[in-house]
């Protein structure tokens, strides 16, 4: 199996295995305790502490260890509004930031906060513009991730910082995705991470809150990581966590070369081997090892099934792969096309064969997926169609309404206007990206009995 979903957890370090087993005869004490084993357990997790602060540039007094990076996050946000709620209730966060964010900042707002979101632009960054215009003075925090995590699109963390900090206002940093290549450059206030992402073990985030800051802790009272993360320490996951992110770091700077030529691999020839496709997320600003694309007229589940029998692990973030049918909030910030969307990230490692065997299976893999959907062949010819067309796709879901609507396409005339009915939330994005994507007009959207009609008008 050539596992390509490192974006979601990369494969366990080598060096993480080897201190893991060796932390545990010598880190299972309390490190609170002042015999033997439990000062034995405490200098483990000081020399943690002080390593993981080196790599990511900050005192070790700042940096606290946390059951998970989402934790991190968690505890981040909460902390920080709590401690600048004189200030004002209002939160600052991107449209694309990961779920554990946009999930604190709904419960801000349940709790009486207000949340803007800044736009991002089709290739899925932020403007520093766009977080100056969202600063007001009632402003208590701001949030942005270092890179993308469905599309590896960097974010340009230094200049938002910068308008952050002129407003007096902390900007937290989610840098779950790019710690691993190096720090997070700029004058940001808080930071969060995840062990997973880098090939540490799972279970262990880190929480930096630089001196200075207002910070309240939320959770009830604890004398362990300066009450910021509550309970006892794994130390043997930390110890485990923090050898495993001095690794990848010795390996990063020839490891990011190897890995963005494979994936500039990726982004080049997927379009001239599978008509159709999308290649999304900036192609210059980017971390290495990821690569996302969107093929019409594919329903993602199948896809990645179909790939996964091939022997290979990708991810998704097309709304066929959901239960509810919702498009990744990430591509519909972007405008992007949702459909048959495919993550490739690519771990430490990976073989330049592996990626040759995928460019040569994905053209049958997509073909054979729209061959049983019934999509239309790449310039199939069609029957004439009256200039006014209706496609009753109601009840349909991704990504069928849009075949549907390039089934009748060829047939219409120049200036000549189809009307796509569909209750199904995908359409809203996919058929606006087709467009965009074909080169027609997409003239807007009505209501209809049972759903919705979208109107797209033919320019050529």
């Amino acid at each position: 199996m050539a596992y390509f979903d490192a974006a979601s957890a990369a494969p366990l370090h080598p060096v993480a295995r080897q201190a893991l087993l060796a932390a545990l005869d010598d880190g299972w004490a309390d490190p609170a305790r002042l015999y033997r084993e439990g000062r034995k357990a405490r200098m483990l997790l000081d020399a943690a502490r002080e390593a993981a602060a080196e790599a990511v540039g900050c005192r070790a007094d700042e940096l606290v260890f946390t059951p998970s990076g989402t934790r991190a996050v968690h505890t981040g946000v909460a902390g920080a509004l709590a401690g600048r709620r004189r200030v004002g209730r209002h939160l600052i966060v991107s449209a694309v930031e990961h779920s554990s964010v946009l999930h604190s900042a709904e419960a801000f707002e349940a709790e009486g906060g207000s949340v803007t979101q800044v736009p991002v632009h089709r290739t899925g960054a932020v403007s520093p513009s766009g977080y100056a215009a969202a600063l007001r003075t009632d402003t208590a925090l701001a949030v942005l991730q270092s890179a993308n995590h469905e599309v590896g699109t960097a974010q340009p963390v230094t200049e938002v910082a910068e308008v952050c900090r002129a407003a007096g206002v902390p900007l937290l940093v989610d840098a779950a995705q790019s710690l691993g290549w190096g720090p997070v450059e700029g004058g940001w206030s808080l930071l969060a991470a995840s062990a997973h992402k880098w090939g540490g073990p799972s279970g262990v985030g880190l929480l930096v809150v630089r001196k200075g800051v207002r910070f309240a802790a939320q959770d009830p009272a604890d004398e362990r990581e300066s009450g910021r993360a509550p309970g006892f320490e794994n130390i043997p996951a930390v110890v485990a966590a923090v050898a495993s992110l001095r690794a990848v770091r010795a390996e990063a700077a020839q490891e990011s070369v190897r890995l963005r030529e494979l994936t500039e691999r990726i982004r080049a020839r997927v379009p001239r081997l599978v008509p159709d496709v999308e290649v999304v997320g900036d192609p210059e600003h980017r971390l290495p090892g990821i690569v996302t694309f969107s093929c019409l007229y594919v329903d993602g589940e199948t896809l990645l099934h179909e790939l996964d029998r091939e022997g290979f692990a990708v991810s998704s973030g097309s709304s066929c792969t959901s239960s509810t049918l919702t498009p990744s909030h990430v591509l519909k910030a972007m405008g992007v096309l949702s459909e048959g969307n495919v993550r490739v990230s690519l771990p430490l490692g990976t073989a330049e064969e592996d990626v040759e065997r995928f460019l040569a299976v994905l053209p049958g893999v997509v073909a054979g997926v729209r061959d049983k959907l019934g999509a239309p062949a790449a310039a199939a010819p069609a029957a004439a169609e009256p200039a006014a067309l209706v496609v009753d796709a109601l009840g349909k879901r991704c990504p069928i309404p849009v075949i549907e609507l390039a089934k009748v396409f060829p047939g219409v005339p120049v200036g000549g206007t189809v009307r796509v009915l569909s209750d199904d939330e995908a359409a809203r994005l996919d058929i606006p990206a087709w467009c965009e994507m074909r080169g027609q007009e997409y003239v807007g959207e009505e209501p209809a009995d049972g759903g919705t009609a979208y109107l797209v008008r033919r320019l050529g």
